[in-house]
């Protein structure tokens, strides 16, 4: 399993996201040696109110068990009405 598909479950189970996208851009190497580029997107409930600088904690927090292998993480955290919003 991938670190992108591994950050998208852990987004998904400790975050109760409706929707998350995680993108490595250093995919084609075999083995993650914590070069890991990740463009991220986590829609969830638990942003409702919530101000941006938290939610990007509380991604940072979920995600703790994976940032030595993490060299950038670029992130957009939405509200489901937010993430809807952005659709075509």
């Amino acid at each position: 399993m991938t670190i992108a598909d591994q950050v998208k479950e852990k987004c998904l189970g400790a975050l109760n996201a409706s929707h998350v996208e995680c993108v490595d851009h250093n995919a084609s190497q075999e083995e993650c040696d914590g070069n890991a580029k990740l463009d991220l997107i986590v829609v969830s409930p638990q942003f409702e109110g919530v101000p941006l600088i938290k939610r990007h904690r509380m991604v940072n927090d979920a995600l703790v068990e994976f940032m030595p292998r993490i060299h950038a993480l670029s992130m957009k955290t939405w509200t489901p009405a937010q993430y809807d919003s952005k659709q075509p």
